[in-house]
């Protein structure tokens, strides 16, 4: 399996996309602070698995996954935000986010 196969480079293209769809939908709402911070750190998943594969070292790989997992929790946690003052966040986008976090505390641990 090569660097682009590989299931969390998958997943976290794929949140990526959600994310960018999904944050139109609150620009449309004028929700526009909400939508950047949410843009910005759901986003930055995939770019950091991404970076993390390319890795210099061992260390750098690591890193590169724990501020992918940061920025997994923060997305939660704008998620959650959005969620609590009555906007609607699709069904299935924290459900797909809290799989990320699994994902990248597992290969956080292992690696």
């Amino acid at each position: 399996m090569g660097l682009d196969d590989s299931p969390i480079r998958i997943k976290s293209f794929a949140f990526a996309c959600d994310i960018v769809k999904y944050c139109d939908t609150l620009k449309a709402n004028k929700d526009f602070q909400l939508a950047s911070q949410l843009l910005r750190s759901g986003t930055s998943i995939g770019a950091n698995t991404r970076e993390a594969q390319r890795g210099v070292s061992k260390k750098d790989f690591k890193n590169k996954f724990g501020i992918a997992l940061k920025e997994a929790d923060e997305t939660m946690f704008w998620l959650e935000i959005l969620e609590a003052t009555g906007r609607e966040v699709p069904i299935d986008m924290k459900k797909k986010c809290e799989e990320l976090i699994r994902f990248l505390v597992s290969i956080r641990k292992n690696s």
